[in-house]
């Protein structure tokens, strides 16, 4: 039996896995060669993590599951009826069995003309863009805080007295999207701006710098009960972050960001407000929602094919709370399901009829030592809630490695407040002198 994965995350990532052992010549494409450890990609941008501290080969993955043959490319169409998987190259792989776990990218609600001058964070390559930024604007404001007329004479985190007002973009942050990826993002830029950062610096103080939090909802992080929203606003507008709720965007260029309440000066605005399932879902021709997920039957495969399973956030599917969330862990168990599934058609026997998911909780990290979790009723926020966070992150990093150096850079960090990343390598220099 051939079976075709697409995508090298959490879902493809563990669906391959599960299905070690069977007699299924396995196939799994992604565009990339790693697996990105996405819930941590935010510490990458923000100078805490280097990119090899989150993400692995996938080659390196399979290399003792002999049933893996790992292929990097595009892909770029699914035939049904000849069950064949379209690549960019020309190539045509037949299949019997095919598992659509391809992902999301960020959304801009029809106004993809945003994206160029607020960048999501999804890739690897997202993330070091997004940090070379955020150091390059540091760095411009330093520069332009200097008065070569006057030396300076004060020590790190004093300054000249430079015009506030055309240092404000510069060293104004804006992140739209208040759930758990922009939660995340404030705090850490907030604590970098304001705290790890500056002392590195001789004409820029803490106070120069501006976070704000854009919400179009009543509240952030709405999918945690209205107590621990409003403990992670607190805790955010402790480091620093201006949170604005019931505030949407309106429009976003190359000098800030306009929403219903004004208009907001930034040279580094980021999105964080919602994304869209990808595109090759429109292969398909099946039933799309408005995100662009497929709708998928009570066992994951297409209501019209049942050799096609689609599942993470590429997949539409109603439990009795609703539609579940495109997060990790409902992309891991669709996964190991799908497995089942079809490991009881190999063996002739009966598969399991529906898919159920178990909430285990949520957490979202706000900053050092911060953090919400909710377990059911339980709900934790602050240090204990950290620590969870933290230990629940390295356990499921992929390899002794990455989680003996993340942890080793969580304690560093946490005992000095210094991150070891902050390098500018001019590899998106021409896109960022473009963008301002």
């Amino acid at each position: 039996m051939k079976i075709i994965i697409i995508g090298g995350g959490f879902g493809g990532l563990t669906a391959a896995k599960a299905l070690a052992g069977t007699d299924a010549d396995i196939t799994l494409i992604d565009r990339t060669n790693h697996h990105l450890f996405q819930p941590l990609l935010y510490q990458v941008a923000t100078a805490a993590l280097a990119p090899g501290d989150i993400a692995v080969p996938i080659r390196s993955v399979f290399s003792k599951q002999k049933n893996v043959n790992v292929l990097m490319g595009d892909v770029t169409g699914i035939d049904r009826q000849g069950k064949k998987v379209i690549m960019s190259d020309g190539r045509e792989l037949t299949y019997h069995i095919l598992v659509m776990a391809p992902g999301a990218r960020h959304s801009y609600f029809g106004n993809d003309d945003w994206e160029q001058h607020a960048p999501g964070l999804k890739t690897l390559a997202d993330a070091l863009e997004l940090r070379e930024h955020l150091l390059r604007a540091y760095e411009t404001a330093e520069n332009m805080g200097m008065d070569p007329g006057h030396p300076h004479e004060g020590g790190p985190g004093t300054a000249s007295h430079p015009d506030t007002a055309d240092l404000a973009p510069w060293l104004t942050f804006v992140v739209v999207g208040g759930g758990p990826t922009g939660v995340e993002l404030a705090g850490a830029i907030a604590e970098i701006s304001k705290k790890t950062m500056m002392r590195d610096f001789r004409h820029i103080t803490p106070h120069m710098t501006r976070i704000i939090l854009v919400e179009g909802q009543s509240r952030i992080l709405t999918s945690y009960s209205p107590t621990l929203s409003e403990r992670a606003k607190m805790s955010l507008e402790r480091l620093g972050v201006e949170v604005l709720t019931e505030d949407m965007v309106k429009k976003v260029d190359n000098n800030g960001v306009s929403t219903t309440n004004g208009y907001i000066p930034s040279k580094t605005v980021i999105w964080a407000a919602g994304n869209q399932a990808s595109p090759l879902l429109k292969t398909l021709d099946t039933e799309l929602d408005r995100a662009g997920r497929a709708r998928v039957s009570e066992n994951l495969s297409l209501p019209d094919d049942p050799d096609i399973f689609v599942i993470g956030d590429a997949a539409v599917f109603s439990s009795g709370d609703g539609i579940l969330p495109g997060i990790a862990p409902v992309a891991m168990q669709q996964a190991r399901f799908v497995a089942e599934v079809i490991k009881a058609r190999v063996k002739g026997a009966v598969p399991p009829a529906r898919f159920h998911y178990n909430d285990k909780g949520s957490m979202a990290t706000i900053g050092r030592g911060k953090a919400i979790a909710e377990f059911g009723r339980l709900k934790l926020s602050g240090a204990s809630a950290w620590l969870m966070w933290s230990f629940v992150h390295i356990f499921f990093l992929i390899g002794f490695r990455n989680r003996f150096r993340v942890m080793i850079e969580w304690i560093w960090y946490y005992i000095t407040f210094k991150g070891g990343f902050r390098l500018i390598t001019g590899v998106n220099r021409d896109k960022q002198s473009k963008s301002g």
